[in-house]
């Protein structure tokens, strides 16, 4: 999975569910992003996202 696949999964998911996403691209440190999903934060690296990392962002963000 890409990272925009991933912004897209999130984008879906909050639009469903009435949640807040907030993406910074200018926040993160180089390529990194900034995501805010009703209030919990993470980080993004840009590239290919693996399954465990994937897992990690969604634990950090309260989805799983």
């Amino acid at each position: 999975m890409t990272r925009d696949q991933f912004i897209a999964e999130l984008r879906k998911l909050a639009r469903r569910n009435g949640w807040i996403l907030e993406i910074y691209t200018n926040k993160g440190k180089g390529s990194h992003y900034r995501i805010t999903l009703n209030g919990r934060m993470t980080t993004l690296k840009s590239g290919e996202l693996t399954p465990g990392y994937v897992r990690l962002l969604k634990k950090q963000l309260g989805i799983e």
